[in-house]
């Protein structure tokens, strides 16, 4: 199944599994939202972490590519913690299989692209949304996300790197600073 390069990315996303065939295939969705879902399926008005993440000048030259890998990883996220976009699984324990499919996608394509320090940024913050989700802090794991789309985007910094250290800690400062680092902002010291 073919789409546009220029279609949404959650349709891109969809054809994609389908395209990978077998069991993930079987679990996509409708491609048509009700009314009531399409704002959750087009995310905030300045997107969410696979546009952030595409928008930053380390992704400049394959722009699409990394929407499409980071939109894989986050919807493996949603399927483990949250809810998904593109993928409907019954039970549990097979969405948790199918996360761990679309976090292998992501992550293999971005090795195709040959960008390793993306991959080790979005290793760690699925690591760390997972620790945070595991401590009861969804805030912390969403503010995790959108820096780790920043450093994925942008490359990482010293502030970032600071704020991860904190969040695997479990530091309470650790939310104020990924927030620092999402914001692309220097930590004070």
């Amino acid at each position: 199944m073919s789409v546009s390069s220029t279609a949404h990315p959650l349709q891109r996303l969809r054809a994609l599994v389908l395209d990978e065939g077998g069991m993930m295939a079987s679990l996509v969705g409708s491609p048509f939202a009700p009314p009531g879902d399409r704002d959750r399926l087009a995310g905030p008005a300045q997107g969410g972490p696979a546009q952030l993440a595409a928008s930053g000048p380390r992704a400049e030259d394959a722009r699409e590519h990394y929407e499409l890998v980071v939109e894989a990883i986050y919807e493996g996220y949603l399927l483990h913690y949250g809810t998904p976009r593109v993928m409907r699984v019954p039970e549990a324990d097979v969405a948790l299989l199918a996360g761990d499919q679309l976090y292998a996608i992501g992550l293999a394509r971005l090795v195709d692209l040959g960008d390793t320090a993306a991959v080790a940024e979005l290793a760690d913050t699925i690591t760390l949304g997972a620790l945070a989700q595991g401590a009861g802090a969804p805030e912390l794991a969403a503010t995790i996300w959108t820096a780790g789309a920043r450093a994925v985007g942008w490359g990482s910094s010293a502030a970032h790197r600071r704020a991860k250290d904190l969040a695997f800690a479990g530091a309470p400062e650790a939310i104020e600073a990924m927030r620092t680092s999402a914001a692309g902002l220097s930590a004070s010291p």
